[in-house]
């Protein structure tokens, strides 16, 4: 995958797989039985409306447009419940939106289990029948490269956090897993300029779940241990300094090559360079598009365990709300990232 196509992958800045996908996967039916609309609720308008269109170009790459219904919520609770109530009244088979975890509880009380929601939130906390948490979570991806990890003979991990939202909930998932793994796991918090703590006996790895520079500082600080380096989808940076300090280490992320496919035929149809959030919509409206044309078009075609492949990752829908996720297993390289393997996130 070239500089440039990553670069598009990482613009979404998401706090916001290894299976790839051609775009045709999410070809039209020659024969679809489900008449109704999906509908789309993201922000037309506002200060993210920037991003809300991108998302309805994406949703019109992956499904007929005669099938997708948009509507505005403003980036605000208040908007996205009025544009589901809205919405409602066009009789939607799905609701694809809305963005932000400011405004999903307000969609999910209005339309009342209705129909099936696919928010694009990655606020776990959130979910629940009949309302799916699409983002992808931290949770996901700490867990996958622990899996990983735990696979490859790792038993005891320290995590680097640098205080931010998503090292926190990284934090959180690995505490969680340590039983399931038998794996130990310790937190180090560590802020720019400030001394590395100590960490104790030397782990078998280090988790760095972002990029900051408090993170790269304590990489290269540990640069020649021996210890391996673990990252997730918020690691994967290609500035060469990043990637200097880096080298070697595994990194869950969705599978940066399928989505270069995706951002090369987005550009060619819009211009402009998506993000994962913007591939999000794709892959949401391209699972309508495939439901549509087996005719499940309904909360039990999402439950379907066999689940579908997007350009974020191969998805399974839960009874809760929740989404599993694989990942692709990258190793980064002073050139790039390579993929190597795919884990399963939570």
């Amino acid at each position: 995958m070239n500089r440039r196509a990553l670069l598009r992958f990482l613009q979404s800045g998401l706090v916001a797989s290894a299976a790839s996908v051609a775009l045709p996967s999410f070809a039209y039916s020659a024969e679809k039985k489900d008449k109704r609309p999906i509908a789309l609720l993201v922000p037309l308008t506002g200060p993210r409306a920037r991003l809300g269109i991108s998302m309805q170009q994406a949703a019109l790459l992956a499904e007929n447009s005669a099938y997708v219904q948009s509507f505005d919520t403003g980036g605000t609770a208040a908007g996205a419940a009025a544009a589901a109530a809205e919405a409602l009244k066009r009789h939607p088979a799905m609701i694809l939106g809305p963005l932000t975890a400011e405004e999903v509880p307000a969609v999910s009380s209005t339309v009342a289990r209705r129909v099936p929601i696919i928010a694009f939130s990655n606020d776990s906390v959130l979910r629940q029948p009949g309302t799916w948490i699409f983002g992808i979570t931290a949770g996901q991806v700490t867990s996958a490269i622990l899996r990983y990890a735990r696979g490859r003979g790792v038993k005891s991990v320290a995590m680097i956090d640098d205080g931010s939202p998503w090292s926190a909930a990284a934090a959180l998932a690995a505490g969680q897993m340590e039983g399931e793994l038998a794996m130990s796991v310790r937190v180090l918090e560590v802020k720019a300029g400030q001394p590395m703590p100590s960490a104790g006996d030397a782990p078998d790895a280090v988790l760095l779940p972002g990029s900051g520079e408090a993170v790269l500082a304590a990489a290269r600080n540990l640069r020649d241990t021996g210890i391996q380096f673990l990252g997730t989808l918020q690691g994967l940076d290609h500035r060469p300094q990043a990637l200097e300090a880096l080298d070697g280490a595994w990194i869950a992320s969705p599978d940066p090559n399928a989505f270069g496919t995706f951002a090369s035929e987005f550009a060619a149809r819009n211009g402009g360079s998506p993000g994962t959030i913007t591939a999000l919509a794709y892959d949401a409206a391209g699972i309508a598009n495939t439901l549509r044309g087996t005719n499940t078009l309904n909360s039990q075609g999402l439950l379907d365990g066999k689940g579908f492949h997007g350009v974020t990752g191969p998805v399974r829908f839960r009874t809760d709300g929740s989404v599993a996720r694989d990942f692709a297993i990258l190793v980064a390289r002073k050139q790039g990232y390579e993929p190597v393997a795919v884990s399963s996130g939570s």
